[in-house]
């Protein structure tokens, strides 16, 4: 099992530090299937950083409430700071949960679950039991939003190997992170039995962005 990594060493860098490596992609990913969400009504977000996403997501979306968890006190912090900046009303939209997705309580009438970027901290027996529990806590039609990294099969092979590497080794030392080989999501998705209704990828295939619900 893996140790806990501390993130809040890297909240307040975080968002610069993405925009210096890859601009605006990561949060063109994240966002790229925004406009399929508007029927959502109670969101789960798990590790959403300095809530980029979730405000929004609360923006489009005026009907939405949302639980964001986070390992990290300081990105919980930056997220309400942003939600607050982008949405006076957001406080009442929005409660958060310091802790872990391994051990995350979901509402009943949950109906979407998001993970940007964030699987990647996992091992593959650590997601499969998010999975399984994220499945046994929430209903048929419920849509799984997720966002990472991927190794494609063509020519950016070789580069996109180096390139993830060089990332679990820097989140190694700023963080603790002791991860080091990407995991396999979408196995452990389909095997808690959702299916998936969209995919979009980006620099190749490197990045990918996808649509999953529950069956």
């Amino acid at each position: 099992m893996s140790t806990t990594p501390n993130f809040d060493r890297v909240a307040r860098l975080y968002r610069w530090a993405e925009y210096l490596s890859l601009g605006p992609l990561l949060q063109r990913t994240r966002t790229h299937f925004l406009t399929q969400l508007t029927g959502c009504r109670h969101a789960l977000v798990l590790g959403d950083g300095d809530g980029r996403f979730l405000a929004r997501l609360l923006a489009q979306n005026p009907q939405l409430h949302a639980v964001a968890v986070d390992t990290s006190a300081a990105m919980l912090q930056l997220l309400v700071q942003r939600c607050n900046a982008v949405l006076p009303n957001a406080t009442t939209r929005v409660r958060t949960h310091h802790g872990s997705a391994l051990g995350v309580e979901v509402a009943p009438e949950t109906d979407l679950i998001v993970t940007h970027f964030l699987l990647d901290c996992f091992s593959q027996p650590e997601i499969n039991q998010i999975a399984v529990r994220l499945a046994r806590s929430t209903r048929p039609g419920t849509l799984w939003l997720l966002s990472d990294f991927r190794v494609p099969n063509n020519a950016l092979r070789p580069l996109a190997r180096a390139y993830i590497r060089s990332l679990y080794f820097a989140f190694r030392i700023l963080t603790g992170l002791r991860v080091t080989q990407l995991p396999d999501p979408a196995a452990a998705l389909a095997a808690a039995g959702f299916e998936r209704i969209a995919h979009h990828g980006k620099m190749g295939g490197i990045l990918y962005t996808e649509l999953w619900r529950k069956l």
